[in-house]
């Protein structure tokens, strides 16, 4: 029992650390877009990231993976293209906690993802918390702070999308090689792309940033397109995409909390309460039947 258990709680635990990571992710996006478009922050923080993951590559000497060329690029399009264009245009008319909570569909979505694309069965039990993990984030965001559909919304469920297809795509090519060199290939692969988009763009595309507006960015580069995803990546493909995508309900909680701390927002008792509530729900959904 220990043997069939451990890569599954390693998987919950790595993929925790890239939740965490990405909690940060519309708070940052939300501060860089006062000094950057939301076009220069998209192809910007991709050529960041493509540095960072041509570099390393380049030094640990690994070779491109043969075979996997239309799944990396599929990937890329997909996180390094669809969800920070369409969250970055979102957060220039939502709050970043607002963001937050719609993003709480991002593990139903990439459970149906991961039954679609990669052939996982989820049993009725796992379904049935997946469903009650989205419906308490959704619920929270209705008692808290109140929920009223609007463009923004629209644009984050489409971020949601590309973000939660791309997870699965990511996680398919993580079991063959490391999911760090998953990510590191997607961006390289991008990164024409990416530099000659940034090129185009750079004219309309910077407003006199600050310190922090830059420090903002290069959080998105480096740490929400490139290090949050060697864990995620990694986690996902140890312990299951559709077991592992539950621990991305608690991202809306650390992204209210980042919120806080950044935006001045403040964080209530139910807050805690409702965190509370979403983590026992992901650990019972750890345990609920996947085929």
């Amino acid at each position: 029992m220990r043997i069939s258990t451990h890569p599954q709680a390693v998987g919950m635990a790595l993929g925790l650390i890239g939740v965490t990571i990405f909690g940060a992710t519309l708070p940052m996006t939300h501060i860089a877009l006062g000094g950057f478009s939301p076009f220069f922050i998209t192809f910007g923080r991709a050529v960041i990231a493509s540095t960072a993951a041509g570099l390393t590559v380049l030094l640990l000497g690994k070779r491109w993976p043969k075979g996997q060329g239309a799944m990396l690029i599929g990937a890329g399009i997909c996180v390094v293209y669809g969800f920070p264009i369409f969250s970055s245009i979102a957060m220039q008319t939502i709050p970043a906690s607002h963001g937050g909570v719609v993003l709480g569909l991002l593990p139903l979505l990439t459970s149906i993802f991961a039954a679609a694309v990669d052939g996982e069965r989820p049993g009725p039990a796992f379904w049935a918390y997946g469903v009650a993990g989205a419906a308490l984030v959704v619920f929270f965001s209705v008692r808290e702070r109140g929920f009223h559909l609007q463009t923004g919304d629209v644009w984050l469920f489409l971020a949601a999308v590309t973000a939660s297809l791309g997870y699965v795509l990511s996680a398919k090519v993580s079991r063959i090689i490391p999911g760090w060199e998953v990510i590191s290939w997607a961006l390289v692969i991008t990164s024409p792309l990416s530099l000659a988009a940034t090129l185009v763009v750079m004219t309309n595309g910077i407003h006199a940033p600050t310190n922090v507006e830059l420090g903002a960015l290069s959080y998105l580069g480096l740490m929400s397109m490139f290090g949050g995803f060697v864990f995620w990546n990694a986690g996902l493909a140890l312990g299951g995409i559709g077991r592992v995508a539950q621990v991305q309900l608690l991202q809306t909680f650390v992204t209210l909390a980042v919120s806080a701390v950044l935006l001045g927002e403040v964080i209530s008792l139910a807050t805690v309460a409702f965190a509370v509530a979403v983590a026992v729900i992901v650990w019972l959904g750890r345990k609920a039947r996947i085929a």
